[in-house]
């Protein structure tokens, strides 16, 4: 399977990527924990079906010590006693500013209510900004028919 197209030979997608990645890196760099930035990372993907991102996302994680039951777990994260109060807190959050079309109003403010109960708002910015990086790439990929399976942990980076 080809992608339809390589972002990585176009010019234009050079000069937005340059740009588009500086804002990953600023959010791997931020407090906001490792571990909830690729379970989020990964929930994003999920729903929205990027297979090139939960490729990636799965594998980092694995690399940095995150268990397989608990990967395996995060599609139905609210059932999986796996989970800090703190990562469900993030989980439901991406899971709701994801899912816009379909929740109507957005994030509620009870969920940002409980999010707000476990990071600080540094932190609450990070994880904003995370999902709505995460929905890009994913569109990004999923228009593009990235193909999946092939990752390397640390090739993007």
């Amino acid at each position: 399977m080809d992608a339809r197209l390589n972002y990585f030979a176009s010019p234009t997608a050079g000069k937005a990527f340059k740009h588009f990645m500086a804002a990953g890196k600023a959010i791997k760099e931020s407090s906001l924990p490792a571990a909830t930035q690729e379970l989020v990372a990964l929930r994003v993907s999920q729903i929205n079906g990027c297979a090139l991102c939960i490729d990636m996302h799965t594998k980092e994680a694995a690399a940095a010590g995150e268990t397989s039951v608990r990967l395996h777990l995060v599609a139905a994260w609210r059932e999986a006693t796996v989970f800090t109060e703190a990562e469900r807190a993030a989980l439901e959050l991406a899971e709701q500013a994801t899912r816009v079309a379909d929740a109507a109003g957005g994030v509620s403010d009870e969920v940002w209510a409980r999010a707000a109960g476990h990071y600080d708002e540094e932190q609450l910015t990070a994880l904003a900004v995370l999902v709505s990086f995460m929905n890009t790439a994913n569109r990004l990929n999923i228009i593009a028919q990235q193909p999946a399976g092939d990752y390397e942990v640390g090739q993007f980076h």
